[in-house]
């Protein structure tokens, strides 16, 4: 049994909470993990990249010179590949880089990633993260009263707008809902902090 404290905005605790075992307990899965963030980071790829071949660059219409009788080597266009200005062989051409995971790994991949922070003592449970104002002062003092450095996530549920708000201007600050977790911020982020509504609806949709 994995038992949290829960704190309030002003860093005092104000309960516990126990997690799921099928869920915080899990084997950490670096494979799986690992395989999660590159298909994120792949899927954000454009893919536009592109070359032009010999068939697609312009002019070259006519041999440069006739086959025989110059003493140079025989060219059929100047818009073959080793000419300035030719086309490119087995050049880029746009594409699309991402690739699929089957459901379960998806599922592996977050719960090892989520594990992975409680076991680092980096995730952090509040009653509430709802503010009474959205300025960035308010955010900031947030964080102070926390005790939260570094790259800091919170998941919290639809009354967090003021929370959004207030923390939208601090570049090391992302507040996402219990819908749009994913590894890579998991991952990415020094501290993790959820509220209690929140954290419930993540387990609910991992067990």
């Amino acid at each position: 049994m994995t038992k949290v404290s829960i704190n309030n905005l002003k860093g005092e605790k104000v309960g516990d909470l126990t997690l799921k075992s099928t869920i915080w307990t899990v084997d950490i899965n670096a494979n799986a993990m690992k395989k999660m963030v590159r298909l994120q980071l792949d899927s954000s790829r454009q893919g536009t990249a592109k070359t032009k071949t010999r068939a697609e660059v312009s002019g070259g219409g006519r041999k440069p010179w006739k086959q025989k009788g110059t003493g140079r080597a025989r060219q059929g266009s100047i818009r073959a590949t080793q000419w300035r200005g030719g086309g490119i062989a087995l050049g880029v051409n746009p594409r699309d880089y991402s690739f699929k995971i089957n459901r379960k790994e998806r599922v592996l991949a977050l719960k090892s990633a989520l594990v992975s922070k409680l076991n680092d003592k980096k995730i952090l449970v509040v009653d509430s993260l709802k503010l009474n104002d959205l300025k960035t002062k308010t955010g900031v003092q947030l964080l102070k009263d926390l005790k939260l450095e570094g790259k800091v996530l919170f998941v919290a549920n639809e009354d967090a707008e003021n929370l959004y708000m207030a923390t939208r201007n601090l570049n090391n600050v992302l507040v996402l809902f219990p819908d749009e977790i994913n590894v890579y911020d998991i991952l990415n982020a020094d501290e993790l902090v959820f509220d209690e509504a929140s954290i419930k609806m993540v387990e609910e949709a991992l067990k």
